[in-house]
C-alpha cells in the first residue's frame, strides 16, 4: 500500500508539471459487490399440465425465427398429441402480452415468462411436476432435437 501511495505522489508530481488534471489520476473506488439474487427453485406446474411434458413456445408474429422454427413445432403438436402439453405465449404486442402473462399465471409459467419474454423464437420443454426446465432451445428447427428431449420426458414420467 505504501508503494502505491508514493507512486501517486511521484504521477501527481510529474502530471501538475506536465498541466494533466487530476481527475485523470483519481483512484477508483473499491465498491462491496451488491448481493446476489438467487432464483427460486423451480416449482411444480398448474395441476392439469402434471401428467405429461410442457412445451412452452414464446411467439411473437413478426419474429423471423418464430416463423423458421413454426413448421416444425406444428409438426410436433401433431406427433406428440395426447402426450405433451403445448403453450404458446405470444408477445406480439402489448395485448397479447397481457393475454399470455395470465396464461403463464394460470399455468404456474410466470417465472418463466418474465425471464424469457423478450426472447422469441424460444422453445422449452419442462417437467411440470418439478418446473425444471429439461432442455431450452432458440430458433431450433430440427425436430430431432425436441424429439430426443420429449421421448425421454415421456419415458421417465411413465416411470413414475
Amino acid at each position: 500500500m505504501k508503494s502505491r501511495s508514493l507512486l501517486g505522489l511521484a504521477i501527481g508530481s510529474i502530471v501538475s508539471l506536465v498541466g494533466i488534471t487530476a481527475p485523470l489520476l483519481a483512484i477508483p473506488q473499491i465498491s462491496v459487490a451488491q448481493p446476489i439474487q438467487i432464483a427460486r427453485a423451480p416449482r411444480p406446474l398448474a395441476t392439469e399440465l402434471r401428467d405429461k411434458p410442457v412445451v412452452v413456445d414464446i411467439y411473437a408474429t413478426w419474429c423471423p425465427g418464430c416463423q423458421n422454427i413454426a413448421p416444425t413445432l406444428s409438426m410436433l403438436r401433431e406427433q406428440y398429441k395426447g402426450k405433451a402439453h403445448f403453450i404458446v405465449l405470444d408477445v406480439t404486442n402489448r395485448s397479447t402480452t397481457r393475454e399470455s402473462e395470465a396464461k403463464a399465471r394460470k399455468f404456474g409459467l410466470s417465472e418463466f415468462f418474465s425471464a424469457n419474454k423478450s426472447q422469441t423464437s424460444t422453445v422449452a420443454i419442462i417437467n411440470p411436476r418439478t418446473g425444471q426446465i429439461l432442455k431450452r432451445f432458440h430458433n431450433n428447427p430440427d425436430q430431432n432435437d425436441y424429439s430426443t428431449v420429449l421421448d425421454r420426458a415421456i419415458a421417465s414420467m411413465k416411470q413414475r
